[in-house]
């Protein structure tokens, strides 16, 4: 689907298409223990989400260098740009390149070179979030920060990933606190396979301005008519919930109700090279299996550009709303 929209929940190591993985291990002198692209698209099954992301990080043993990241990078946006994505907003994880030995400004530095030509040859706008993984230490999500300051200047906010029961986000209060500090925005993931209790502790003890994922608060009437209240936007990823068994199939997905509740929703891609479809993928298959119609699409289109950290550049939020005003749909 080609109405415009702004993607807020995208990790770029979770664009790696089996293709492009292949590509880059021949380069770097990678094996891969799958013998061809199709193999490997076959162990795109999994059981939840722990079951993902060791494949997830096992792949990224094929990024290596500058080179590898900002390919990476251009291959997203291609496919975003292809679907109507006029700004995007990326997750990236240096924890787990650095953990292989790639110095953290090797990965900043390989994406920004995709980024910085981005509206140039894409039509799309960016920004770059840094994110920790929950399942390591609060000391180790420290460093990190610290290691990223000499690249505060192409970061626009930290988020929170990974395995999310067990790690909770009162975790990493000091250096969310120290996010704060640098003038970076936040975010977090919560109440994915987490409680909803966690989504109120992202909320409270982080201070977020936007929860990603946040599908469990439907479980809590309370937080709710809170996040309505305040209009904390979500970033809700159908596929993904799919593919991780979130929900049993899209049908029942809860996008129609928490949408009726009044919650700022956006709909987003996640991993999409894992889960089956990027963003206007998504918004085709909500459109489908949950009998949408072009005014709730649109809405959808419209809460994405207002929930985009675009308050440094409202005229371009605005021009971006316009656009899915004027969008005719078939």
């Amino acid at each position: 689907m080609h109405l415009p929209k702004a993607e807020l929940h995208l990790h770029i190591e979770g664009t790696l298409e089996p293709e492009l993985a292949f590509a880059l291990a021949e380069r770097n002198g990678v094996t891969l223990p799958y013998a061809t692209t199709e193999e490997l698209r076959r162990a795109y099954q999994f059981e939840d989400l722990q079951s993902f992301l060791d494949l997830y990080y096992a792949l990224m043993a094929v990024l290596r260098t500058e080179e590898d990241f900002t390919e990476l990078a251009d291959a997203y946006l291609a496919r975003a740009a292809a679907q109507g994505v006029r700004h995007a907003e990326i997750f990236f994880d240096p924890q787990a390149h650095t953990a292989r030995g790639i110095p953290i400004g090797t990965v900043i530095e390989g994406l920004s070179r995709a980024l910085e030509r981005s509206e140039e040859t894409h039509g799309i706008s960016t920004q770059l979030i840094l994110c920790f993984l929950r399942d390591l230490s609060a000391e180790a999500a420290l460093g990190t920060l610290d290691a990223a300051r000499p690249y505060l200047h192409r970061i626009s906010a930290v988020g929170l990933d990974s395995a999310e029961v067990g790690h909770p986000p009162a975790k990493f209060r000091e250096v969310y606190e120290a996010a704060t500090a640098l003038g970076l925005r936040k975010v977090a993931h919560a109440g994915e396979e987490g409680p909803p209790s966690y989504i109120r502790e992202a909320l409270d003890v982080l201070g977020v301005e936007r929860v990603d994922h946040g599908l469990r608060c439907m479980e809590d009437p309370e937080l709710v008519a809170r996040l309505v209240a305040d209009r904390v936007p979500l970033t809700l990823c159908p596929l993904s919930n799919v593919r991780l068994r979130t929900v049993d199939t899209l049908k029942d997905h809860p996008l129609p109700e928490m949408m009726a509740a009044g919650l700022l929703c956006t709909v987003n891609s996640d991993d999409p090279a894992y889960f089956g479809g990027y963003a206007g993928d998504n918004f085709d298959a909500v459109r489908d299996a949950l009998a949408l119609d072009p005014e709730q699409l649109r809405t959808l289109a419209r809460n994405s550009f207002e929930a985009a950290f675009l308050d440094h550049d409202e005229e371009r939020r605005a021009r971006y709303l316009s656009e899915v005003e004027a969008y005719a749909f078939d």
